[in-house]
């Protein structure tokens, strides 16, 4: 008999093996892999915490879950370079991360500074304005030849200047007040080419004033401040004004200032500027949580041993739109039908 349940045993064994099963115990000493991420964000709020928050929950839906087999330690450099520079050296030096995902210009460029071309350290950028200009990679359309790729902010320029076009047909002069960062340069650059050399805007004149960088969380206020004097000097000789893509871009500060201080629009760059009813009468805007899932898609990837060469830098893959009607009424504007198709639920009536 004992022969008998001794034969029947090992032939369970073997049937619950055959198809995949085994016994809870059999794992025990296993040790499951925990993969390292460091963030690094140029600063806490938005758009950082809205990409933050989609990139975190796409990972989860990868099956990366924060403390069962994935750590994050998340640094904010409050848009300092050479901070960005001490926390990514610190914490660097206590261990290895398998990805560092740096989020915003001036975190890029600490990033650059400190890890470029370091091909044992994988880093995925998020929302830098001009990951070209900073010198992290080529272009958009090349394999990466260093240890960066990822995801830049904006809006293309020239998305942008269409979408002002259909809102405004008729507005010719735009003022443009933006601070003294990396990111500004650039896209101020890419707005003059694009105002010299592309026929299709060039009976647009955009007239450019710029404060001092001010550095650190309320960094925002203090230039939004200093930039009312141009918004005042420029109210009466242009149709609009365009939000800037810097640190004054992305919080409510400068929108509130222009809305308070000019008898003229703001263009906006984030949702909230019309959405929260920042001050802005309407906005094309970058998804901050399609840069999320397009960041985690490209961390899963270097976490599953896919080299950085093989994973190709991208502009943000979803725009949004938004319309606030009353204030639109207020300048003056008859917003088109089709802006108002594009805008979907994103109106304020």
């Amino acid at each position: 008999m004992k022969r008998v349940l001794r034969a029947l045993m090992i032939g369970l064994w073997f049937g619950l093996f055959s198809v995949g099963w085994a016994p809870s115990w059999a794992d025990a000493g296993k040790e499951i892999r925990t993969y390292r991420l460091l963030i690094l964000d140029s600063q806490l709020g938005n758009p950082y915490d809205e990409i933050r928050g989609a990139l975190l929950k796409t990972l989860e839906e990868y099956g990366y879950v924060p403390g069962k087999n994935l750590r994050i330690n998340l640094q904010v450099s409050g848009n300092d370079v050479k901070k960005g520079e001490a926390v990514l050296r610190q914490e660097l030096g206590q261990g290895h991360y398998d990805v560092v995902l740096v989020g915003g210009t001036a975190a890029t460029i600490s990033a650059k500074n400190v890890l470029h071309g370091d091909r044992r350290q994988a880093v995925v950028f998020a929302a830098p304005t001009d990951p070209v200009g900073i010198g992290v990679i080529k272009d958009f359309t090349s394999k990466p030849v260093a240890n960066f790729t990822g995801i830049c902010y904006p809006v293309p320029v020239t998305a942008r200047l269409r979408f002002i076009r259909q809102l405004m047909p008729q507005a010719r002069s735009f003022g443009f007040v933006y601070a003294d960062m990396p990111q500004s340069h650039s896209y101020v650059q890419w707005l003059k080419e694009q105002l010299e050399k592309n026929p299709e805007f060039g009976n647009i004149q955009v007239v450019f004033r710029k404060v001092p960088l001010v550095t650190g969380e309320h960094g925002d206020q203090q230039m939004a401040e200093a930039a009312e004097k141009h918004v005042r000097e420029l109210d009466a000789s242009v149709d609009a004004f365009i939000k800037p893509v810097d640190q004054m871009g992305t919080r409510r500060n400068f929108s509130e200032m222009v809305y308070r201080a000019a008898s003229k629009p703001l263009i906006g760059l984030v949702k909230d500027d019309v959405m929260a009813r920042w001050g802005a009468t309407a906005v094309v805007y970058a998804a901050h949580a399609s840069i999320g899932k397009q960041a985690a898609r490209m961390i899963r990837d270097l976490f599953e041993g896919k080299a950085v060469a093989e994973i190709l830098p991208e502009w943000p893959r979803e725009y949004g739109f938004a319309v606030d009607l009353a204030k639109a009424r207020q300048f003056g504007l008859n917003v088109p039908v089709e802006v108002l198709q594009m805008a979907g639920e994103n109106i304020i009536k």
